[in-house]
């Protein structure tokens, strides 16, 4: 299944894409939030799909919103793929980095992005995001997958001033309002054939900047799972994003940086692309 919301911001509907086309399930569940996760909402949704002949369908001209209803947190984890490590000069990590990313930052597939206030190095980053289907802690590897609700595209924009140069740790670049945009659906796992082989994009206006695959991961999406489940509990719509391959702007010679105007578009085998453009705070538009 591809699990979609649809609809202005803050007040989006559930829907479901079949054969490339939308309708809505908000006949089933008022949204795709922990709540539906928690009651065995895909399994509901499975079986109302079967039963029900005459879904509403969806104009195609409607705003998508991230594919899940605001989750608890953004589990994140850093310089997942090597080559990504190496351009950022920092040694392979021997364990999982991990960070939090601000749930308020979820915007969707196509909004803009808003460079912050006195930005100068906001960043792309193409991700392949996990979705938890029910609470999770100390789950063992080889059951981790259990636990997995589905998987999204994900564009980790980062702040890199923010990030690496403000005395902090890496939040202050990473959770920024919009820096987020998640979907354009929620693809459950007997959709994909093999998760470890994916490939992931990114381009800039246009340019390829990123281009690698999902098998180039040093820790893969059993272990990611389990391991932070180890270190705090993960609840049903809980969102963890796995990593960037080289190609950011940080990473480039020189290097260089978004700016009001830019698109970005991205885009992940059998996951969807989506596309958004970079915008000025309003606060700094003259």
């Amino acid at each position: 299944m591809k699990l979609i919301r649809y609809g202005p911001a803050g007040k989006e509907k559930p829907g479901i894409l079949i054969d490339n086309k939308r309708y809505d399930t908000s006949a089933l569940t008022k949204d795709y939030d922990e709540a539906f996760f928690e009651s065995d909402g895909l399994n509901r949704l499975k079986r109302y799909l079967h039963t029900s002949t005459q879904l509403p369908e969806i104009s195609d001209d409607l705003r998508l919103g991230c594919p899940v209803a605001r989750p608890s947190k953004i589990v994140c984890t850093g310089l997942n793929y090597r080559d990504h490590a190496l351009e950022m000069t920092q040694p392979l990590p021997t364990e999982p980095v991990l960070f939090l990313k601000a749930t308020t930052a979820i915007t969707g597939p196509y909004d803009d992005i808003i460079i912050p206030k006195n930005s100068v190095k906001t960043d792309w980053e193409v991700e392949l995001a996990i979705v938890i289907a029910r609470k999770c802690s100390y789950v063992e590897e080889s059951r981790a997958m259990e636990y997995v609700a589905g998987f999204m595209l994900h564009n980790d924009v980062s702040e890199r001033e923010f990030q690496l140069e403000r005395n902090g740790t890496w939040v202050k670049g990473k959770g920024c309002d919009t820096f987020a945009p998640l979907g354009p659906y929620l693809v459950t796992p007997d959709e994909i054939i093999n998760i470890n082989n994916l490939r992931l994009w990114l381009k800039v206006n246009g340019k390829i900047m990123q281009d690698s695959n999902t098998s180039s991961m040093i820790f893969k999406i059993p272990f990611i799972v389990a391991y932070i489940s180890q270190f705090m509990t993960l609840l049903p719509g809980d969102i963890i994003s796995t990593g960037s391959p080289s190609g950011v702007g940080k990473g480039q010679t020189p290097p260089f940086y978004l700016k009001d105007g830019d698109a970005v578009e991205l885009g992940i085998d059998g996951l969807g692309e989506s596309k958004q453009t970079l915008r000025m705070h309003p606060s700094q538009v003259s």
